[in-house]
């Protein structure tokens, strides 16, 4: 009986161990690259995806180096626009024909186009090379756990909102963001809280939509916005909600 117990001492031990040394694992890059096997693995970043939010109709074509962004719509005093931001650079083409834009347009346009489209990629651009991930203790909320990490930017090819940053809420058995926040710099500045809806797989794509929120108090510290949020200390701003999905893969 003593060598039993002896072997289940050492079995148990062993679990223990493993266990342990399995947390230590998961360091922010590997939180994150769960994340993304579990929205759909790296198929998607060979992808042509289009999708309509709001008025407006979207498309997100990568093909690993290569993207395009285009966003497409019919305005009541210009006409059939259509905005393109790529490799090169941005373009808005009304009715068929170039339109010559000065900085502060062009910015304000190829802005739109990109946010758009990057949170409808949550979580496949937190791979990008000007992100750095950080993994923060783990956080409860709503009665379940979570991975925390928070998401920087390079100056250099981190685009000109590079001081915008992000924490993400990752549930720590489906890899799924529940919720977010971002603080952002540009176009006046603020800070924001997303929390996930109406999950569902599009041609083995996750796709969701979020309830956005702003802090009553604009001062709560970013990487405190869950508890505020148990506190019911945000307030609903606007539904983010894509429609009429269409995933294909390259």
């Amino acid at each position: 009986m003593r060598k039993i117990t002896t072997i289940l001492s050492l079995s148990a031990a062993f679990i223990a161990v493993s266990c342990s040394d399995s947390e230590k694992l998961l360091d922010a890059q590997q939180v994150i690259d769960k994340s993304i096997e579990a929205y759909g693995g790296k198929q998607l970043y060979t992808s042509d995806i289009e999708f309509d939010f709001r008025d407006k109709h979207y498309r997100s074509y990568t093909n690993w180096g290569e993207m395009s962004y285009e966003r497409m719509f019919e305005d009541d005093s210009l006409g059939d626009v259509h905005d393109v931001l790529n490799n090169d650079g941005f373009t808005r083409t009304v009715n068929g024909m170039i339109v010559e834009l000065d900085e502060e347009w062009n910015g304000k346009y190829s802005r739109s186009v990109n946010s758009v489209v990057y949170f409808f990629r949550i979580p496949f651009n937190l791979n990008d090379a000007a992100v750095n991930k950080e993994l923060l203790p783990d956080a409860t909320l709503r009665g379940k756990v979570y991975y925390k990490v928070r998401i920087l930017f390079d100056q250099e090819s981190g685009g000109e909102d590079y001081q915008d940053y992000f924490i993400y809420w990752i549930h720590k058995e489906t890899f799924i963001i529940d919720y977010f926040a971002y603080s952002y710099s540009t176009d006046e500045g603020g800070k924001r809280f997303r929390e996930m809806i109406n999950l569902r797989d599009i041609n083995g794509l996750k796709v969701v939509d979020y309830i956005n929120y702003k802090p009553k108090n604009i001062n709560t510290p970013l990487e405190e916005f869950d508890i505020y949020f148990e506190q019911s200390e945000m307030e609903e701003l606007s539904r983010i909600e894509n429609r009429n999905i269409e995933v294909k893969y390259l």
